[in-house]
């Protein structure tokens, strides 16, 4: 994934803030790493749709399905709210 990206991102911007670096850039690079944090819960929710949901869907355990759309829509929510 990301992650390892993500990190090197974050590990520049504390380096931005200690150099004294304009404060528009930091912030562009704040936005960059927002944004790849939201790439990688939408792939990580893709999976879980994938593998998860589908699993239980295909099983016909209709309740257990039903209690992952569930917590599925949820993380759909957490992650609008960023």
């Amino acid at each position: 994934m990301r992650l390892k990206r993500i990190e090197g991102q974050v590990r520049g911007l504390q380096r931005m803030i200690e150099d004294d670096t304009y404060c528009i850039d930091v912030l562009t690079q704040v936005a960059a790493v927002s944004k790849g944090l939201q790439q990688v819960g939408v792939k990580l929710l893709d999976e879980h749709l994938q593998h998860c949901v589908a699993g239980a869907a295909a099983s016909g355990d209709a309740a257990h399905t039903e209690a992952l759309v569930h917590e599925a829509t949820k993380a759909v929510e957490r992650l609008l709210r960023t």
